[in-house]
């Protein structure tokens, strides 16, 4: 069938011929561009339910001139489609004979056609906005929704004026055709994506990393590719070398970011990490070296197969609870918003509006919800998601503020359901197969489980199908480490998250737990032991930057630079040693700093980029985090199927008698230690054994029974006695430690990691 990739601030739509699996949930209504079958027209399908006129323009060049073609478009009223057929050879005779450059214009109820509007022209104009929501406006030039590529950003180098999009009495009458960003038609080209791996999602390690931002700053990358999908195809030897099993990019679908290069030192209007999405198909062009019709989309299948060859997953951060279309550009002014792509065509079916119908409804933060709960809208997001599943060749999903995907409202409020089998949550589920826990075939799906207001924060409340980011897990362990003396954090507390939180997840599983210390959003790992508080108003390159959480559980350490790495292996040696999916985030492999900035979504900088000539002490850090992820991934014990039964896993008191309750919910204990029966958890290891000493001086620790005919072995000590390129023992060149009653004192705020084997012939 053919596929579409499009953009929302380019309007480009590219034609891509692919057979999709039998199980893909795919545009049934084949939406979109296309060629027929014999290549020898050109067919256009918009959806629009309020329109009463719509026509294609199309056009021989992305930018800077008018129109060569326009056909105004069949209506069905049954089916709320509007079509058309253009024969390639009318397209060759108006000078079209490259890819097809388009957009579309549209009138409704508040702005009805009249045969005497001309562009620019207020003719048929009624109000920028109707009763019932409607915001037609035929000045505006509309990408169309299912686009595969776009052309370019609605502001960019050559074109800086961002008014010729908006509506309101100071730009109704601007026509945004010449600058406005085409959707784009191309002739397709093959591009195998590799063989998709099947391992188990308790098994894997995620890597979250800025697609751009892994490779612009690494002079092993060719500078053509640096920044761009080929670039990051070249580091899937290091992220395999690291151990992580799935690299998930924060959004890579068409953003407002190509004057990024151009106002390198403004706040307003930056966008580096991309959560403001034009265009659900098409991949964002400016992480291309390859910009031409079709290209983007190729490099990124490149790059996909280059990752699955290595046996990674490829995973991408997806925003389908606001658009990049925007919001008001004035709270108290209903009438001035950006008409670019869906609020054009169809404003109330794609976008939550207040109950007045006048304005966009924001449960947010970020201007205004798509309307999640409306089944066209709804179509919208399963067929983007199928597209980046089947043809793109995408291994799993995390959501952005995930909660508005479960809004059971349309029209002025908000309320979450996991039961609803009519929200997009659940929806997702019914139409496109999740992998077995077991592995195999199918997607991974990962919510991030709060928005803002009403029942918004979700964690644990989404239902069986997804896993979600552990906000309690980074919190609680954050203050185990951070606030000891102020915040009163229980060992009870430590052994629930350790155990893969069934708090949150009993009806699930404890890998549906997404085990996290840092990602992007906040203090980077190095940061979360290094600064008391953020510092986002600072020059750049580091800043400035607004925003960002208030609430870090961050601390200095008092300013030992040589304790914050200490206290860094043991944030870290958490998720490693945990039931969970652990998220590292592209950097603290080698403790990368943004200099206490916890919020630099707008710095696309030689700051934000990763680094890779690093320090001694940050070559340690590294040798280190590769040595625990070698360990996770050799011990089942750690990557458990189900909760841990009391035979499997069990609590000890740095006593060495088993902890109890008392102990456990006591607010004056800060060490407790574990210990894994691997011979009931199908570990290559009869035992292990994990102490956490929170106390700011040392604490001795009496070792529990490894087993019959076994003795402890230290794999790692996180004290900084230890620290250096070896700290964590590689398999056969662990440390004697001894047997039962054997006491090991652990530093202040340590972690110490044993291993049972067969105790030495004497």
């Amino acid at each position: 069938m053919a596929l579409l990739l499009w953009n929302k601030h380019a309007l480009c739509v590219c034609l891509l011929f692919l057979t999709l699996p039998a199980e893909a949930a795919s545009n049934a209504s084949n939406l979109g561009a296309s060629y027929d079958s014999t290549q020898s027209n050109v067919i256009f399908r918009v959806y629009s339910s309020r329109a009463t006129q719509i026509e294609v323009d199309l056009y021989s060049s992305p930018m800077g001139s008018p129109e060569v073609l326009r056909r105004t478009l069949s209506a069905d009223s049954t089916t709320n489609i509007f079509s058309g057929s253009l024969p390639v050879a009318a397209l060759t005779a108006a000078g079209i004979t490259g890819p097809v450059y388009y957009g579309y214009r549209a009138w409704g109820p508040n702005w009805p056609f009249s045969s005497t509007w001309t562009k620019g022209s207020g003719a048929g104009f009624i109000s920028d906005v109707d009763a019932n929501g409607n915001r037609f406006n035929p000045n505006k030039l509309l990408i169309d929704p299912y686009a595969l590529e776009i052309s370019h950003d609605p502001v960019n180098a050559t074109w800086t004026d961002g008014t010729v999009y908006a509506s309101g009495a100071s730009y109704r009458n601007i026509d945004s055709g010449n600058a406005a960003p085409k959707s784009v038609l191309w002739v397709p080209v093959s591009q195998s994506v590799g063989v998709k791996p099947t391992r188990a999602q308790k098994d894997d390690v995620i890597y979250e990393v800025h697609v751009r931002g892994l490779t612009r700053n690494d002079s092993s990358v060719p500078a053509a590719l640096q920044g761009t999908y080929a670039g990051a195809a070249l580091k899937a030897p290091y992220l395999a070398r690291l151990g992580v099993t799935a690299v998930e990019f924060l959004p890579v679908q068409e953003t407002q970011n190509d004057a990024n290069d151009n106002t390198p030192n403004s706040t307003a209007g930056q966008n580096y990490w991309g959560y403001a999405t034009l265009n659900f198909f098409a991949p964002d062009r400016r992480y291309s070296s390859n910009k031409a019709p079709g290209g983007p989309t190729a490099e990124f299948q490149a790059m996909v197969k280059a990752f699955h060859d290595l046996g990674l997953k490829v995973y991408i951060d997806v925003v389908y609870n606001h658009t990049g279309e925007g919001y008001a550009w004035n709270a108290s002014d209903p009438t001035t918003y950006n008409i670019e792509s869906w609020r054009g065509l169809d404003n109330p079916t794609y976008y939550e509006l207040t109950s007045d119908m006048q304005s966009s409804y924001d449960n947010t933060g970020t201007g205004g919800n798509y309307n999640t709960y409306n089944p066209v809208a709804q179509n919208l997001i399963v067929d983007s998601l199928a597209y980046w599943r089947d043809t793109m060749g995408v291994d799993g999903f995390r959501f952005d503020l995930a909660p508005v995907l479960g809004n059971t409202c349309s029209v002025g409020c908000f309320n979450f359901s996991s039961t609803d089998s009519h929200t997009a949550i659940n929806r997702i589920l019914q139409e496109l197969p999740q992998r077995p826990a077991a592995g195999g075939s199918g997607i991974d799906l990962y919510a991030e489980p709060w928005a803002i207001g009403g029942n918004s924060y979700q964690l644990g409340g989404f239902p069986a199908g997804w896993s979600e980011w552990n906000g309690n897990y980074r919190d609680t362990l954050r203050q185990a480490q951070n606030d000891l003396g102020v915040t009163t954090i229980t060992t009870a507390s430590l052994t629930t998250r350790f155990a893969g939180s069934s708090d949150l997840f009993s009806s699930r599983s404890p890998w549906n737990s997404v085990n996290l210390m840092a990602v992007h959003d906040g203090f980077t790992l190095n940061d979360l032991y290094s600064c008391n508080g953020p510092n986002n108003n600072q020059a750049w390159p580091y800043g400035p930057s607004d925003g960002g959480n208030q609430t870090n559980y961050s601390w200095d350490q008092g300013g030992a630079v040589a304790a914050q790495r200490a206290a860094a292996r043991v944030g870290f040696a958490f998720m490693m040693l945990s039931a969970g999916t652990p998220l590292v985030t592209g950097g603290d492999e080698y403790l990368r700093s943004l200099q206490c900035n916890n919020n630099p979504y707008n710095v696309d900088s030689v700051a934000n980029w990763l680094n890779y000539s690093w320090t001694g002490d940050q070559n340690n850090f590294n040798a280190f985090v590769q040595g625990l992820i070698a360990f996770r991934k050799a011990h089942a014990a750690v990557r458990p199927p189900s909760f841990y039964s009391s035979a499997q896993l069990s609590w000890w008191t740095p006593a060495g008698a088993m902890a109890d309750w008392t102990y456990m919910t006591s607010g004056s204990n800060h060490a407790i230690a574990y210990q894994f029966n691997g011979s009931l958890l199908n570990d290559i290891s009869s035992s292990i054994y994990v102490a956490y000493n929170g106390w700011s001086g040392d604490v001795n620790f009496t070792l529990p029974p490894p087993g019959d005919g076994t003795s402890w072995y230290r794999v790692t000590d996180t004290c900084n006695w230890a620290e250096g390129p070896g700290q964590v023992r590689a398999p056969g060149a662990e440390d004697l430690m001894g047997g039962q009653g054997v006491v090991y004192s652990v530093c202040g705020r340590g972690l110490l990691l044993l291993l049972a084997k067969p105790a030495p012939t004497k």
